[in-house]
């Protein structure tokens, strides 16, 4: 891959990862959210808002480390993925939800943007995975995710775009 090539792919997969072409921008899915419905779950939907959030988090969190990190260990799924309660336990919980996803997000991105990250070759501690793997598929669970959040915010009534 020539040098061209490998800038377009990078800027690709970062334009994949913060949102915004075919998917929602996951700070526009959260503005605002009104903190009395974070822990409402509408009639047959399984998570509330704060589930998604906290997943979406918790996930993103294992995906960047195991790109990164030798010794990461990943929790155990599937309850290691999802919080322990349906809502947030503090009213200060929700915020530092969101800036821990932002602030792992920016790191995932600098991963790809690095042009000393190979994007092809095998995470030397994972089973054949690459961090062009890890990215879309961090990509394609926020999406996934965002998209159930949306949802959620449109039958709670919280949504008005």
């Amino acid at each position: 891959m020539n040098k061209d090539q490998d800038h377009a792919l990078r800027q690709q997969l970062l334009s994949l990862l913060r949102g915004g072409e075919a998917h929602a921008k996951f700070g526009d899915v959260m503005k605002a959210f009104p903190p009395k419905l974070c822990g409402v779950t509408p009639d047959h939907l399984e998570h509330s808002a704060w589930m998604l959030l906290e997943h979406m988090r918790i996930a993103q969190w294992d995906i960047l480390e195991f790109s990164r990190n030798p010794k990461h260990k990943s929790p155990k799924w599937p309850e290691g993925y999802w919080p322990k309660t349906q809502s947030p336990p503090t009213s200060a919980a929700w915020n530092k939800s969101i800036q821990k996803f932002r602030k792992d997000a920016k790191v995932m991105e600098d991963l790809v943007a690095n042009r000393k990250t190979d994007l092809f070759a095998p995470v030397p501690w994972g089973e054949g995975q690459t961090i062009l793997r890890e990215a879309l598929l961090l990509a394609d669970h926020n999406a996934y995710h965002l998209g159930q959040m949306l949802d959620l915010r449109r039958l709670l009534g919280a949504w008005n775009k």
